[in-house]
């Protein structure tokens, strides 16, 4: 299959339909195409500010539209991200990711991100960063800081997207990674599933990522984490299966892309792990925290990745 940049929500939802294990020998396929199936790319993430979010995202502890059990924190000090980043790398991460709860970044701050930026590269390592929306200036900076990825999820389809955002609109999203884009930088764009929304959403997601003029190289897949005092606390959890499926689907529609399991990974078994990295997934996070939630820990996953055969991409 060659790559393509114009699906139709008919044919995505035709892969939604297949039999489990032709969907699965497809996305394999492809997976084997252009990855080493035997190998995984490693990255940590570090909330280097916490809470108080003027955004009013359903599912997240940080927002202060919420009461959540959540102590707020300022932002860290270089030198604590650049202990962070020097243990992640010593324990194998390739990646370095930094999450910061923003609308969008201050003047104050932002120089301070930038310097992060530079030292977590002086490490050797690549550099991600979340940040909320940014405007021109501020992901020129970024690109002159040499930073790799930026991370702006779609979280959902643009139609299920009212009910669970109101503070900034679906294209407020999309501007961003499109000055993302224009800049070189590399772009991590993806969905968190199991807030209520509908196949059809996921297919809406899974368009809207493919069909844009460059994949993103990074495209994260989360599972809903129920945070007490969100809207989302009691939302009924996701079909593991369909979870799966949304997986290889994303492997099919990107299949040069890097499709990582990311939030809600701790409440997986073993065995839908492992389905889901012979559907294409292919990058984790490492750690045993993902900004302010529960992750898998890093003895848990050696364990996993000497069970299948699968080791850190360096």
């Amino acid at each position: 299959m060659q790559t393509r940049h114009n699906w139709q929500k008919t044919e995505i939802q035709a892969l939604y339909e297949q039999p489990f294990n032709d969907l699965l020998f497809q996305a394999h396929q492809q997976h084997r195409q252009h990855f080493n199936p035997n190998k995984i790319q490693i990255s940590t993430l570090m909330s280097i500010k916490t809470g108080r979010c003027s955004e009013d995202c359903a599912y997240c502890s940080q927002s202060a539209h919420y009461d959540t059990p959540l102590q707020s924190e300022p932002l860290v000090a270089l030198e604590s991200v650049v202990q962070a980043a020097q243990k992640a790398r010593d324990s194998g991460a390739q990646r370095f990711c930094m999450g910061a709860a923003w609308a969008r970044p201050n003047q104050r701050d932002f120089p301070k991100i930038l310097q992060m930026i530079q030292a977590v590269k002086a490490l050797g390592m690549q550099t991600c960063v979340t940040l909320g929306m940014l405007d021109s200036e501020q992901v020129e900076a970024l690109q002159r800081a040499g930073l790799d990825y930026y991370n702006h999820n779609l979280d959902t389809s643009a139609e299920y997207y009212p009910q669970v955002i109101t503070t900034r609109t679906y294209q407020d999203r999309l501007d961003t990674i499109a000055r993302i884009q224009k800049a070189g930088i590399n772009v991590c764009s993806g969905g968190i599933l199991g807030m209520g929304e509908s196949r059809v959403d996921r297919i809406s997601l899974l368009q809207t990522l493919a069909n844009m003029q460059k994949h993103p190289q990074s495209v994260p897949i989360n599972m809903l984490v129920r945070i007490q005092g969100t809207p989302l606390q009691d939302t009924p959890g996701i079909d593991s299966l369909e979870f799966v499926r949304t997986i290889a689907i994303t492997r099919i529609l990107m299949p040069k892309s890097w499709v990582r399991l990311s939030a809600g990974r701790e409440s997986m078994s073993e065995e839908m792990q492992a389905l889901c990295f012979f559907a294409g997934a292919n990058s984790v996070f490492y750690g045993e925290r993902l900004l302010t939630t529960d992750n898998s820990s890093m003895d848990q996953d050696q364990r996993l990745f000497s069970r299948l055969g699968l080791s850190a991409v360096t």
